[in-house]
């Protein structure tokens, strides 16, 4: 027997519903057990607002008797109905409003289905639709067996014991099969790791591997894939409506060569002003290292202040947000929220500074070469450039008009005169 329900036996239960059939009658056609049937039912049911015949959704407990007029006031659609109650924006805009509850939906079969007084009901409805219904269970099992079931705790272990033995000159193998109660996982795990730049090593670090032609394109891994429940882009823009008073800052990475080191790039959105950070790796651990940094830099008060909000993708130096949100001793210093994946546009602004710095560093530009410094001197460059969307300003002029130029010693950024601006590559060549 099958271990997951097919959309045959979607139908069937969906079928059962409508001719009013207990769990375990369903149960028994489909040979599974009463209580596969009642989760089943109870997961992938979904909650419609729709009404009958002739009447559009209400489900007020006075909408029988009401007699109100007028609502919405100028906004009305239809100020020729004789009353608000047939109206399916009524219980938006009534202050009269009182909700009334079918509790017949909370209670076996918990839907609506085979309910007789269906097509006579304008209250909300639970209703088991089984395309609907195997499209989540299917989009579900995938996305479960998805990505690492580990933890970052669990990498940084791994790290720091296979790290050193590889730069030695060992290989993945060997260095298995001398520590294989240490590591406490497959050798093809280590290698799955490696591909996925979970590590301080890279493919090009092992002595054999680079010689051969990957067969397929690797897909990005994540390290723990809860990290983003409760940190979606939908949270972010109900947390943001919530909260407007607080800025936002996106985040991202710039790639030079693969393997090589990388930067990180922090753009707070209402100013158009951009930090940069050089790292070594593109590591979760790497960019954790970076906010700790600016958190001691900066002091807790300075660091909330500029930091409350932080909007980035999905990339997989990124997945530990817990980290990123708590400091030291556990203190609670931001929110982080990820884009949708594939929606770079939803940090659009972040992207198009980008250009500013693709302009001086190509792509195809290896950064290996570059100091921290150097990463400096060019977004000071940038951040002196002025901006039509500033009213020709520049993102430093704005940055320290919003925070101080306190806040901006201590980042260590200067101002360039507009005639010395070099927006090219040849400003790290000089």
């Amino acid at each position: 027997m099958a271990k997951f329900l097919s959309l045959e036996d979607r139908l069937t239960i969906a079928r059962g519903l409508r001719e009013q059939l207990s769990f375990g009658e369903i149960a028994s056609e489909l040979k599974r057990d009463r209580s596969t049937i009642a989760k089943e039912i109870k997961r992938y049911s979904t909650i419609i607002e729709s009404g009958c015949s002739y009447y559009s959704f209400n489900a007020c407990i006075h909408r029988k008797l009401c007699k109100e007029k007028g609502v919405c006031g100028d906004q009305c659609t239809r100020p020729s109905s004789p009353k608000c109650s047939i109206c399916n924006k009524c219980n938006n805009n009534c202050s009269s409003f009182e909700e009334e509850v079918c509790t017949t939906r909370f209670k076996p079969p918990y839907v609506c289905n085979g309910c007789a007084e269906r097509n006579k009901c304008t209250l909300k409805k639970t209703i088991y639709d089984p395309e609907t219904a195997h499209l989540e269970a299917s989009n579900k099992i995938s996305s479960s067996r998805s990505g690492f079931c580990t933890t970052e705790e669990d990498i940084a272990r791994i790290n720091e014991i296979i790290t050193p033995l590889i730069r030695n000159g060992q290989s993945i193998h060997q260095i298995y099969v001398n520590n294989v109660d240490r590591l406490m996982c497959s050798e093809k795990t280590l290698y799955n790791y490696v591909d996925a730049c979970l590590f301080d090593v890279r493919n090009i670090d092992l002595p054999r591997k680079v010689k051969y032609r990957p067969r397929y394109k690797a897909p990005e891994f994540k390290v723990d894939r809860a990290c983003r429940n409760g940190r979606t882009y939908a949270d972010f823009e109900t947390f943001v409506t919530n909260n407007p008073e607080l800025s936002v800052v996106q985040m991202d990475s710039v790639i030079g060569t693969i393997g090589g080191k990388v930067l990180l790039t922090i753009h707070f959105v209402e100013t158009s002003f951009m930090l940069a950070f050089l790292r070594d790796a593109n590591t979760s651990q790497s960019v954790i290292d970076i906010w700790n940094q600016l958190n001691e830099k900066l002091g807790n008060r300075d660091f909330n202040k500029l930091f409350p909000v932080i909007l980035t993708d999905n990339g997989s130096e990124f997945s530990n947000p817990a980290a990123l949100e708590n400091g030291a001793r556990n203190r609670h210093r931001t929110k982080v929220f990820y884009c949708n994946p594939s929606c770079p546009y939803q940090k659009g602004a972040c992207e198009v500074n980008h250009e500013l710095i693709r302009r001086i560093l190509p792509k195809g530009t290896s950064f290996d070469n570059l100091t921290q410094d150097d990463v400096n001197k060019m977004m000071n460059h940038i951040n002196s450039y002025a901006r039509r969307k500033l009213n020709n300003r520049t993102p430093y002029e704005s940055f320290s008009f919003f925070y101080g130029e306190s806040i901006l010693r201590k980042l260590g950024c200067e101002p360039v005169a507009p005639g010395d601006i070099i927006l090219k590559s040849s400003l790290l060549k000089k």
